[in-house]
């Protein structure tokens, strides 16, 4: 009997081996871990399901899972997206919600991607992407950690320049309302003017602009 048991006892355990280094992973990773990273790892799928299973991890979106000892997570839909989507950025009406310039509540996490970049697929939360030139992707970009996890957010000044580029699209009001509301937090102007040259919208800010100054 025993020597039937021994190939019983070698897999569990070498499935409690598997499963405890999943979690020294993910506790390194900061609590949080794609589906994707953990395998590159040599960490197998069915190992982050089975600690899900048993409670000690937790699902927050296809693919990413986090530690469930973590405090409750104040900003769970950018943290997916940051996961989800490395190359991306959080804009427009997102941005500006997590920098208190809009009373909007965005519907969808607002993502620049780089021109000529493949369209992420991703069921949870819903997107709206916009495509960004080389240049204007690359400035304005600020790392803030949410939760322990990098998310890449366009600052202040940015988002609220891009509210009037793309104001055709998120909405005139909206671009108006987060000048305003930039200018009550007393924002960096020469910051704003610099991406209002980025973004081609000088002339279309000039005149709110001097209105409010």
């Amino acid at each position: 009997m025993a020597a039937k048991r021994q190939p019983y006892l070698y897999k569990k355990n070498k499935l409690a081996l598997g499963l405890k280094k999943a979690l020294t992973l993910i506790e390194k990773g900061g609590g949080i871990i794609r589906t994707s990273e953990a395998m590159d790892l040599g960490v197998h799928a069915v190992s982050l399901y089975r600690l899900r299973d048993q409670g000690l991890i937790e699902q927050i979106s296809r693919g990413v899972f986090r530690l469930s000892s973590l405090p409750s997570i104040a900003n769970p839909d950018l943290i997916t997206v940051a996961k989800r989507i490395p190359k991306g950025v959080v804009c427009l009406i997102s941005a500006l919600a997590f920098h208190g310039l809009t009373t909007q509540i965005p519907r969808h996490v607002f993502v620049a991607l780089p021109r000529q970049t493949m369209k992420p697929r991703l069921q949870y939360p819903p997107i709206r992407i916009f495509w960004y030139s080389t240049k204007a992707i690359k400035n304005g970009v600020e790392i803030h950690r949410l939760d322990g996890v990098p998310v890449s957010i366009f600052s202040a000044e940015k988002s609220v320049a891009d509210a009037f580029k793309y104001r055709n699209k998120i909405g005139f009001d909206v671009a108006l309302e987060a000048l305003r509301m930039w200018r009550r937090k007393k924002g960096d102007l020469d910051g704003l003017l610099k991406f209002a040259k980025i973004c081609r919208v000088e002339k279309v800010m000039r005149p709110y602009l001097e209105a409010i100054l």
